[in-house]
């Protein structure tokens, strides 16, 4: 049997119900937020650590095949490249004249952390040369190995131009 729908009931939200669920998510996006902003960073520095290793192999790529004497030196020199560029470019490989020219790594990634997008991809980076002190890295006549420019700390702690 049905009941008789009293004029007094209406079919919809009470104030207080309407209320108590606008509250629940505020709380959940209170919660939420961090969650994703620290996701988002996480991320981020994964990208960095991958771009990082990325290139760092690939100079070391081409310090071993200038030990090799597969890559023209000048007595004097490092054996470390003197652009981030010819590690794609590629250089001539003294086994091979006229043959394919040696390449280490397809494309030189961006610098994750830097905000400024107009920069190249090379020139997002902080390069060291293999003279400057560790501690102290500066650029020089060669790139013995890279860093990010960001003044922010990792999530570790550490600087990410320490990474």
């Amino acid at each position: 049997m049905k009941l008789p729908r009293s004029s007094a009931c209406s079919s919809g939200f009470s104030l207080i119900e309407l209320l108590a669920a606008a509250a629940i998510l505020g709380i959940l996006a209170t919660v939420a937020v961090p969650v994703i902003e620290t996701t988002v960073r996480r991320e981020r520095e994964q990208q960095l650590r991958r771009a990082l290793r990325d290139i760092r192999e690939a100079i070391d790529g081409y310090k071993r095949a200038a030990d090799a004497g597969r890559i023209e030196i000048t007595p004097g020199e490092s054996g470390y490249p003197h652009t981030l560029a010819e590690l794609v470019d590629g250089v001539s490989d003294k086994e091979h004249p006229g043959g394919p020219r040696l390449r280490f790594i397809r494309r030189i990634p961006r610098d994750p952390m830097m905000p400024d997008a107009s920069l190249s991809a090379i020139d997002s980076w902080g390069k060291r040369s293999f003279q400057s002190p560790p501690d102290a890295p500066e650029e020089g006549e060669d790139v013995f190995d890279v860093h990010s420019t960001s003044r922010r700390n990792g999530l570790n702690g550490v600087p990410y131009a320490e990474w």
